[in-house]
C-alpha cells in the first residue's frame, strides 16, 4: 500500500449497493482515511497498532470464533442444548467472551423458522464471537427497515424465503447480543468439525444468509 493507510478488501455488499452509490462510498472511505491520517500524524495513534487491531478482530477475534461455536454445536448435542439454554456460559467454554459478549442468547433456524439480527438503535454486535460489524449492520437503512420488512431486506441480500418461513427478527442491545445457530447443510453429514466450522459465514451467523455444501 503506497501510502502506508489500512484497507480492508471485503466483499461488495448487496444490501449497501442498492441503498449507496459508488461515489457516497468512496466519499465515507476517503473520509476514514483522512481521519486516520490525521490521528497518526498528531500521534494519537500508531498506523501498524491499528493494522494489528483490525487483523486482531478479523482474524483472530474474529467470525471464525462464532464458527467454531456453531460446528460444536452442529457435532454435539449436549453442547448445543447448553448453548440455546445459556448461550454466554456455552460459548465460554471455548474460550470466548468478554467486552460486547456478557450476555449472549443464541436463537436457532430450522426449515419453519428463519431468525435474523439487527441493532435498531445503533449498533450492538457480539464482538467476541463476530468480529467486527459489517458496514451494512450500521447502515441506517438495514437498521430501521429490518424490523419493519425483514423479507424485502433479506431478499436485497439474495436470501429470498418460502411464505411458509416465519421470520424472527431480533433487536440487540446494551444488555443483549443475538447470535443465529444456522441450519446445518445437506450434504455435510460426514464432515468434521473443523471443516464445519470453514462453512461457516459471518452472515450466516448474522441471519442474512444461509449457508450451503458446494458441490462440483
Amino acid at each position: 500500500m503506497s501510502d502506508g493507510r489500512h484497507r480492508h478488501d471485503a466483499p461488495a455488499s448487496p444490501y449497501l449497493e442498492n441503498h449507496r452509490t459508488a461515489e457516497e462510498s468512496a466519499e465515507l472511505a476517503e473520509r476514514t482515511a483522512r481521519l486516520e491520517d490525521y490521528l497518526v500524524e498528531k500521534g494519537l495513534v500508531a498506523r501498524d497498532a491499528l493494522d494489528r487491531l483490525v487483523e486482531l478482530y478479523e482474524q483472530d477475534i474474529g467470525p471464525m470464533n462464532g464458527a467454531r461455536v456453531v460446528a460444536r454445536a452442529w457435532t454435539d448435542p449436549s453442547y448445543k442444548l447448553r448453548l440455546l439454554d445459556d448461550a454466554t456460559t456455552a460459548i465460554r467454554e471455548l474460550g470466548f467472551g468478554g467486552m460486547q459478549g456478557e450476555h449472549m442468547v443464541v436463537v436457532e433456524n430450522t426449515p419453519t423458522v428463519h431468525n435474523v439480527v439487527v441493532c435498531s438503535l445503533c449498533s450492538c454486535y457480539p464482538w467476541p464471537v463476530l468480529g467486527l460489524p459489517p458496514g451494512w449492520y450500521k447502515d441506517f437503512a438495514y437498521r430501521s427497515r429490518l424490523p419493519i420488512e425483514p423479507r424485502a431486506v433479506l431478499k436485497e441480500f439474495g436470501l429470498e424465503l418460502a411464505d411458509d418461513v416465519e421470520v424472527r427478527v431480533w433487536d440487540s442491545s446494551a444488555e443483549i447480543r443475538y447470535l443465529v445457530l444456522p441450519e446445518r447443510p445437506d450434504g455435510s453429514g460426514t464432515m468434521t468439525e473443523v471443516d464445519l466450522a470453514k462453512l461457516v459465514s459471518r452472515d450466516s451467523m448474522i441471519g442474512v444468509a444461509r449457508i450451503s455444501v458446494e458441490t462440483e
